[in-house]
């Protein structure tokens, strides 16, 4: 019977992605992406608790216009390494999440950027925000269509 590995993460970019160019054109990008969960102590305390997730992102998902800050959307799987400590020469574990699809869900700051479909925050709030609005200016225009 074959497994399942996958992973959906919503989460803050904790870091600025570190992109890495292989000799062949691909590119590796990785960044730390902070999941937060709230809950009720005992005591009736709201309480946070972050994990922090290493995410790798290769070829075109490694281009993505993301900064410290934005909210993404990751859906990838688990993947652990296993390395050698260069000081202390001690076998070490890393867990990483490969990502399969990354969307941009929100910015950090307005930065307009159109690479690849991807959207400021304040594109975003204007298209998702004034729906509203949007139909209450078009009835107030109606008057002034020339035909």
């Amino acid at each position: 019977m074959a497994g399942l590995n996958k992973v959906m993460l919503i989460g803050h970019l904790g870091k600025d992605p570190d992109t890495f160019t292989f000799d062949d054109g691909t590119k590796k990008s990785s960044f730390s992406l902070a999941t937060t969960e709230s809950y009720r102590t005992r005591e009736g305390e709201w309480q946070d608790k972050t994990e922090w997730h290493n995410i790798v992102a290769y070829r075109y998902l490694a281009e993505k216009n993301i900064a410290k800050g934005d909210m993404i959307f990751v859906e990838g799987k688990i993947k652990t390494r296993k390395y050698q400590d260069k000081d202390t020469k001690v076998d070490k574990y890393l867990t990483e999440i490969i990502a399969e699809k990354i969307n941009i869900l929100s910015r950090k700051e307005d930065r307009s950027y159109t690479n690849k479909g991807d959207y400021s925050e304040n594109n975003m709030t204007n298209t998702q925000g004034t729906a509203g609005n949007q139909s209450e200016q078009s009835d107030n225009q109606e008057d002034d269509l020339p035909f």
